[in-house]
């Protein structure tokens, strides 16, 4: 690095910084808080539990508060005037709720500087009045991928991805090592749905999984529709994915992955209502509350349950982190040496499944 990069990015960094403190908020009385949501509020899944953490700010706050929300908001161009018209509608801050509101989110934030935004899934924070979050989903599904290795008669799992994104693709790597380490004879389906939710096509990738003889069924797509399928095939099981999806239990849901975004919500409310927010970018997981196991079912046996629990354990107390090496990539290359964890940025950017994965990530 020369003497001329070093001065320019001193000089970004100085205005980055001067930048982060204008766009400290001022205390507020109240203010207005818009979500986009990628789904409708009764997916049962995903966008559920965003709305659950907008419906956890209005208990907090009271009338200090007002919340709008649009659902399902296609991702691209849809999405940027979904968010110009509710920042000229008045929001102090918007939430938008999917990883597809990157670039619609930024673009936004560049005509609204008084305007909070904060993004769920991404990494781009271009104006000092952006935000990101995310969870640790891949936390939860090494607690699912333990029942799932453990469970299955025929060795074969199946997993519904909606888009091969690096949040996807480290829960289809997070699952298969875990189910690995409890059974060494299994081996993990992938069935892209390309979508976030669309209960027909995620029933089709249910299907034709359960027809190549899968009997545990992961999905990373938001409607119970797998679930409903799994159901129809018996000793097939499953798991909710992002919300409890109780009803199908005690089977074929047996688990689930739940997300909890209200303590975000609130928190960074708070936050603009005292005058503290500023931009940041986090990304907890089950030690801070946001990814959650819900209810083991009384259809896993008892040693099952607690090996998930093991694990589940180890991860929230901070001594286990689900990858740990030795772990090599799908094409048999080094990539974490014996006790190795991964760093933050090689699973922000993952783009590779873990040797033993057959198949390939669509480009």
């Amino acid at each position: 690095m020369d003497r001329r990069t070093l001065l320019a990015g001193a000089a970004s960094g100085l205005a980055l910084s001067l930048a982060g403190r204008a766009a400290l908020a001022q205390a507020k009385d109240k203010v207005k808080v818009g979500f986009v949501y990628v789904g409708p509020i009764g997916d049962g899944g995903w966008t559920f539990q965003h709305n659950e953490g907008r419906l956890a700010v209005e208990k907090e706050f009271g009338d200090r508060v007002e919340t709008v929300y649009q659902e399902s908001v296609p991702e691209g161009s849809d999405a940027e005037r979904v968010l110009t018209q509710m920042a000229l509608g008045g929001c102090d801050i918007i939430f938008t709720t999917s990883f597809g509101y990157m670039d619609a989110t930024n673009n936004v934030a560049a005509k609204f500087p008084n305007v909070k935004f904060e993004h769920c899934t991404g990494f781009k924070r271009e104006h000092p009045n952006v935000s990101t979050y995310n969870a640790r989903f891949y936390e939860g599904r090494a607690v699912c991928g333990t029942i799932a290795g453990m469970m299955t008669k025929s060795n074969k799992i199946g997993y519904i991805g909606s888009y091969p994104i690096p949040e996807v693709v480290m829960g289809i790597n997070a699952a298969y090592i875990h189910a690995k380490k409890v059974n060494p004879d299994v081996t993990i389906s992938v069935v892209w749905a390309y979508t976030w939710f669309d209960p027909a096509k995620e029933a089709d990738a249910a299907k034709a999984l359960i027809e190549q003889g899968v009997d545990v069924i992961l999905a990373h797509t938001d409607s119970t529709a797998p679930l409903a399928e799994a159901a129809k095939t018996p000793g097939v099981i499953g798991f909710g994915q992002a919300s409890d999806m109780a009803a199908y239990a005690p089977s074929p849901r047996v688990s689930s992955i739940i997300d909890n975004w209200a303590p975000y919500y609130v928190k960074r409310v708070g936050m603009l209502l005292d005058g503290t927010w500023q931009s940041t970018d986090a990304w907890e997981g089950i030690a801070g509350g946001e990814v959650k196991i819900g209810e083991i079912t009384d259809a896993v046996p008892a040693e099952v349950k607690a090996k998930a629990m093991e694990v589940h354990d180890a991860i929230a107390a901070g001594t286990y982190h689900p990858f740990t090496g030795p772990l090599n990539k799908q094409d048999g290359s080094a990539w974490l040496a014996e006790g190795q964890t991964a760093p933050d940025s090689d699973l922000l950017g993952m783009n590779f499944y873990v040797e033993g994965i057959q198949g390939e990530i669509p480009k």
